[in-house]
């Protein structure tokens, strides 16, 4: 059997800005809300950020951030809320099972995703909800990718072949936020330093995220810098 692997030496130097871009997480919290209720387990949490925005929705949350940095921080912030249990270790098949496993933005990050994918979906309960956001398009792929430890970037195609076999009720396939795809598509194509004045490119794209959402609308979400993946059990 072929090992997962995934870099817990990661120290996500990126998040502190991305962790800044809030009309971003509230389109995002508004396309998965609904479907974080009861005991639910989010994979890679990083500093919480996403778990800031959805908090008042489930009754217990579990969080498994094998970086120890990332979840001394996390013990921080979060120790004291009651509903929250973190641990500092990968995720593995639960006995207990979960209403909803969240991987947001971390998918990316681990080698043999397919093998932690059959993780989670053998931990969910039936009925239950598998909720994964990725960064989409392998064409969009750039050295920021390589260099925040990123093996890929997805398209419909690559989940598709990962539940390949799988029993499910449904499968739910979305891209969003066109005009961040736009946005990337050109840097990539200008091969500009994505470090240079990165903190003010990010504040640039999270306030056009507004314009992004509508543009999502009226194309029917065609294209879009990311894919959510929302699984039934």
């Amino acid at each position: 059997m072929i090992k997962k692997k995934l870099n817990v030496n990661y120290d996500g130097w990126e998040l502190k800005f991305f962790d800044k871009s809030k009309n971003f997480r509230n389109y995002q919290l508004r396309l998965i809300k609904n479907y974080i209720k009861g005991h639910i387990a989010e994979v890679g949490p990083g500093n919480g950020t996403n778990l800031s925005y959805y908090i008042e929705c489930p009754k217990k949350i579990d969080l498994y951030e094998p970086t120890k940095k990332l979840y001394l921080g996390l013990k921080k912030n979060f120790g004291k809320n009651k509903k929250i249990f973190t641990y500092n270790k990968k995720f593995t098949i639960q006995k207990e099972k979960y209403n909803s496993i969240l991987y947001l933005d971390v998918l990316e990050h681990i080698k043999d995703d397919k093998n932690e994918i059959l993780k989670a979906f053998k931990s969910i309960k039936k009925n239950g909800y598998l909720i994964i956001n990725v960064p989409a398009y392998s064409h969009l792929y750039s050295k920021f990718d390589k260099d925040v430890g990123h093996y890929k970037r997805y398209e419909k195609k690559d989940i598709k072949i990962i539940f390949k076999g799988l029993k499910f009720k449904k499968l739910d396939l979305k891209y969003y936020d066109s005009i961040g795809y736009i946005l990337s598509l050109l840097s990539k194509l200008t091969s500009s330093d994505y470090k240079q004045k990165f903190e003010q490119k990010i504040k640039v794209w999270d306030s056009l995220i507004p314009f992004s959402k509508s543009i999502d609308y009226l194309i029917g979400n065609l294209f879009g810098k990311s894919l959510l993946v929302i699984i039934k059990k």
